[in-house]
């Protein structure tokens, strides 16, 4: 644990990584400032002294969590004409359900304060899934483009779907619930090939 009035580094990152651990392992409702604290090794007021509050600190954790995607999403451009289409799709879908991607989506709903924060967050041009679902088309586009995909299909349709299924699954997973992914993996074969 550190101690008082020792710095703490990458502290939103570490509160963060607890967070997470928390939720996947048990459960929305088990989350609360101490148990984030104690989870990260931190002392017991550090995550006031970085957040307004646990709804701040859900709300900044989900929308750092959809940059980091959006992030990742946005770099597939450079992968046109690399890899196989449905390697370089999956990898981004499924980046939706790592490091608690279904809990973290679970805690965003129990928390009506800090989901009017995303919401208003995202309203204002924050990262969330429209940004993911445009960065997927322009990929999508530039496959096309290059032949990878036959002219037929509709990049911006596929990501909506990818987005749109991704969306579903988080929305209705909870934990231990049986893995998304095998159903991503099977959504995005038949869009764009295996």
């Amino acid at each position: 644990m550190s101690p008082r009035g020792v710095a703490t580094p990458d502290v939103r990152e570490r509160l963060f990584a607890a967070a997470e651990r928390i939720v996947e392992r048990d459960g929305p409702g088990a989350l609360t400032s101490r148990s984030v604290t104690t989870e990260a090794g931190c002392a017991k007021g550090l995550l006031h002294t970085h957040f307004a509050g646990l709804d701040e600190f859900v709300a900044e954790l989900c929308l750092d969590r959809f940059a980091r995607t959006a992030a990742k999403a946005r770099a597939m451009a450079g992968l046109a004409g690399q890899g196989t289409v449905a390697g370089n799709l999956d990898a981004v879908a499924l980046s939706l359900f790592d490091r608690g991607g279904p809990a973290l989506s679970g805690l965003a709903m129990t928390r009506p304060t800090a989901a009017a924060r995303v919401r208003e967050a995202m309203k204002d041009g924050g990262p969330g899934f429209g940004a993911i679902q445009e960065a997927i088309a322009g990929y999508l586009e530039a496959e096309r483009e290059l032949g990878r995909l036959p002219l037929t299909t509709d990049p911006h349709t596929v990501a909506l779907a990818v987005v749109g299924t991704a969306h579903h699954l988080l929305m209705t997973s909870w934990p231990g619930a049986p893995d998304p992914r095998p159903a991503m993996n099977r959504l995005v074969a038949a869009l764009v090939g295996g």
